[in-house]
């Protein structure tokens, strides 16, 4: 941004004055000058935080204390002569990190790559034509329409509005939208207050509005604090897990760690020795992969996603996807065809109108605000003339009002025409045409149209009220909502959108894995029970909008919860319903398209929306759907599921196997005179087993294992960690009485032979433990299954090379090494005899408990 644009206080200007500064009209830019001003001015986008850069991720790697005390250890160690040793544990140390870095700075890529497919465009002028541009590409300058569900782009100022009203929270947080419109304001006039002027990263609540474009990317409000308002994404259920598992692993690394360090210097062991000894078990103990790990996963699962029409936003989601046990949507277009049509436009009396038509076409036609497929519908069913109509006003449809009116002026006459929900409509009717001959509204007459409305919307028709009144020609910015009274109804219009054909073998199958659909819809209650049953939806209760409003707190907590079909409901009852549906201990997914959808795709632990969505729906949602399909979402739920597999059996697997290991160090190291391995030594174990840990984020998932939802839970997390860590430290023990009484081993013979059995038996668990099925009967992946298998091969081969030697590895002898692998033969019995007895116990807890 030019330093002069960002200087001028634009706001206190008048347009015309504005327009001349920036060298630009009514009429928009000329592409060339666009262009020209886009390479000075630059792409119209927030600095991004740089921490995704090769460098800073590659620097991420080494921001756990636990390593910089290993790195500082190591110095000091390098200091006082032992610098082959030092150099051989940074070596490893830099070697992990290499590893984790190139698996991270892989799967962001991809995932930025997936993202860039979704893009926001905006109607913009360019050479005097209506076009639609990426918003990252408009400049200073640029003349813009903006309408209900839009996202405002840059920061402007109003040139022309109809009922324009913006909601400005995450800039000022004021709760209520705000009025713009045009004109100018003093110089002083605080953010807030700036009534003629639109700011980035606010959205349009309604109306709509013509916008010169002042200031871009970084010049904008939002981009000069946009560190202070950019508020970290809630933090999602697997996330929480993560954290709460860091908090135990970390209690229970820092309780080893010291323990150690102090037992060793009191039976006068060296410092450093000591230092480096426990360290490197706190290194040891730590899935250090871990991040890279859920990277890999997610980015993987991601790329199949989109793969299948789904594009995903926001990645630490699709594990909540795995775990999603409710999915709320809308009918439209998830459980019917989305191609809603003008059946018949009806007189009062229930026969064909023409009068009632040509009204509809007009209000359709004429209105600029919120682009519907009710409309589209309208002006698609057959084109009539309206080449003498001339538009004089608009009173743009809200979701509270659910009405849009429109004043059109034909032979020296206005009236004003509306069309909207039947309700809504008849709130501000006081007569109704029959015939030719305008009738008051009385109970009989109301009560014959409540039965043709129960009738129509029973046999699954959406049933909108047309009415009309003549009123006098004045300014456009004088029509108000106000002016909606006393009209007269003078007839109805029905629209029809089938069920999918496959929608409801799409509900069965989501209810095979354990998921709930969950109807939320402002349709009447009729229309939407009709659709439901159509799909085979069974509704054993149905709760309106006017229903909920009536009850308190805890009346509509349990009605919430018993409900499968919500009728007749607000944006922020859609919210409402979200939010307690969480509060009752559920995972809840919400699929919507309509800026009366913001809300509760907010609210939702899964937000879905479709890339014809407005920019509001698209900006909240964590997944966007190339197309609106059910199926789809099925597939990333399993796939959202395996993702969450994969990431628990790493953390499973090398925790309690980790933890079995440094257990058993710590206990040998206060009876034996040496260290039972040396700190290079448990480095070169955690280092050589992460090659094939980390294909376990493309490993195959039993079936079992993602036919229902899954979430944390730490206690038994907890609990497989210290069953199965002592069922290796008792093998562990085992090997130490064996190699010191049994074959009278030294100490590197000793550190030797329990390097070896240490690195076998933790990649026997990894197939092992990768399957609650005997792991006969589960095939691992083929990368998993040759990694371990060459991993395992370098391991026995190693202590024979020659470089084994600066490893303090010795050759071991045959009869040794047998008795290693009779050993890690009876571990991996052990162990698979103990997974039947846990899981057998796991499958009698909830499944939607577990981890």
């Amino acid at each position: 941004m030019k330093r002069s644009q960002e200087e001028i206080r634009y706001w206190s200007m008048a347009p015309d004055a504005l327009l001349t500064q920036l060298r630009s009209s009514s009429a928009g830019l000329t592409g060339v000058d666009a262009a020209d001003r886009l390479k000075t001015d630059g792409e119209n986008t927030i600095q991004r935080s740089r921490s995704s850069s090769p460098v800073l991720l590659f620097l991420a790697q080494f921001k756990s204390p636990i390593i910089l005390i290993m790195l500082v250890a190591t110095a000091i160690s390098a200091a006082t002569g032992d610098w082959l040793d030092s150099l051989i544990i940074s070596a490893i140390v830099l070697g992990s990190a290499v590893l984790s870095f190139l698996q991270e700075y892989s799967a962001s890529n991809a995932v930025a790559k997936l993202r860039s497919r979704i893009q926001m465009l905006c109607t913009v002028l360019r050479d005097g034509t209506l076009m639609q541009v990426p918003s990252t590409q408009l400049v200073p300058g640029d003349v813009i329409k903006l309408s209900a569900g839009s996202i405002v782009p840059a920061d402007g100022i109003v040139l022309d509005d109809t009922d324009f009203l913006v909601d400005q929270s995450v800039l000022t947080g004021e709760a209520v939208p705000v009025e713009k419109h045009t004109g100018t304001v003093s110089e002083n006039t605080e953010l807030a207050k700036r009534d003629n002027c639109v700011f980035m990263g606010t959205t349009v609540h309604s109306g709509s509005a013509t916008i010169l474009l002042v200031r871009t990317g970084g010049g904008t409000e939002f981009g000069s604090i946009s560190a202070q308002i950019t508020a970290r994404p809630p933090e999602t259920e697997f996330e929480s897990g993560i954290r709460r598992f860091g908090y135990l692993l970390t209690a229970m690394m820092l309780i080893l760690t010291v323990f150690v360090f102090v037992v060793n210097v009191v039976f006068k062991k060296p410092v450093i020795d000591s230092l480096l000894f426990s360290v490197a078990l706190a290194v040891g103990i730590t899935p250090q992969l871990l991040p890279a790990i859920i990277n890999i996963t997610l980015s993987r699962g991601s790329r199949i996603m989109a793969s299948t029409g789904v594009i995903v936003r926001r990645l630490t989601a699709i594990e909540n996807f795995g775990s999603m046990d409710i999915l709320c949507t809308d009918k439209t277009g998830t459980l019917t065809e989305g191609s809603v049509r003008l059946d018949r436009a009806l007189g009062l009396d229930g026969a064909p109108s023409e009068e009632v038509f040509r009204a509809a076409y007009l209000n359709s036609s004429l209105q600029t605000g919120l682009v519907n497929a009710l409309d589209e519908a309208i002006l698609s069913f057959r084109r009539i003339d309206i080449g003498s109509v001339q538009k004089r006003g608009e009173i743009p449809y809200d979701f509270y009002r659910k009405r849009l009116s429109v004043i059109a002026e034909e032979n020296g006459a206005c009236r004003l025409i509306t069309k909207g929900a039947l309700s809504q409509i008849l709130q501000v009717c006081s007569k109704a045409r029959v015939g030719s001959v305008d009738q008051a509204l009385d109970p009989a007459a109301l009560a014959d149209i409540h039965q043709r409305f129960s009738d129509w919307s029973g046999q699954g028709f959406r049933v909108l009220g047309v009415a009309q009144k003549s009123i006098p020609r004045k300014d456009p910015k004088d029509y108000a909502v106000s002016e909606e009274a006393d009209l007269t109804l003078i007839g109805f219009l029905l629209f029809f959108d089938p069920p999918k054909a496959d929608a409801a073998q799409t509900i069965a199958d989501l209810a095979q894995r354990g998921i709930q659909l969950r109807i939320i819809t402002g349709d009447n209650a009729l229309v939407a029970k009709h659709t439901a049953c159509a799909v085979g939806l069974c509704v054993d209760n149905l709760l309106t909008g006017a229903e909920l409003l009536k009850m308190d707190d805890e009346a509509a907590r349990r009605a919430i919860e018993a409900a499968s079909l919500y009728a007749e409901m607000d944006p922020s009852q859609k919210e409402q319903i979200i939010l307690t549906l969480k509060k009752n201990n559920h995972v809840v997914g919400y699929m919507g398209d309509g800026i009366n959808d913001a809300p509760a795709l907010h609210a939702a632990d899964v937000s879905i929306s479709v890339n014809t969505a407005v920019d509001v729906a698209k900006e909240a949602a964590d997944f966007v759907l190339l197309e609106k399909n059910l199926d789809v979402l099925r597939r990333g739920i399993e796939l959202g599921r395996a993702a969450f597999n994969n990431t628990l059996k790493y953390i499973y697997i090398t925790t309690s196997a980790n933890f079995g290991n440094m257990f058993s160090m710590a206990g040998a190291s206060l009876f034996m005179s040496f260290l039972p391995l040396l700190p290079k030594q448990i480095l070169l174990i955690n280092f050589m087993t992460d090659f094939p840990a980390m294909t376990i984020a493309g490993d195959a998932v039993d079936s079992e294992s993602i036919a229902a939802p899954r979430r944390w839970d730490i206690k038994r997390l907890r609990n497989f960690m210290l069953v199965f860590g002592f069922i290796s430290s008792a093998f562990d023990y085992l090997t130490f009485g064996v190699l010191l009484l049994g074959f009278r081993a030294n100490q590197e013979l000793f550190q030797s032979g329990w390097f070896v059995l240490s690195i076998l038996t933790e990649l026997m668990l990894l197939l092992v433990m990768r399957t609650q099925k005997p792991f006969y009967r589960s095939k691992p992946a083929p990368a998993l299954l040759y990694s371990t298998i060459g991993v395992g091969a370098i391991t026995l081969i190693l202590p024979y090379l020659p470089m084994a030697s600066i490893l303090n590895i010795t050759p071991i002898p045959l009869p040794i090494l047998l008795a290693l692998l009779g050993i890690a033969a009876l571990y991996i019995l052990a162990t698979e005899i103990a997974k039947r007895y846990f899981f057998r116990a796991r499958t009698r807890v909830p499944s939607s408990r577990m981890a």
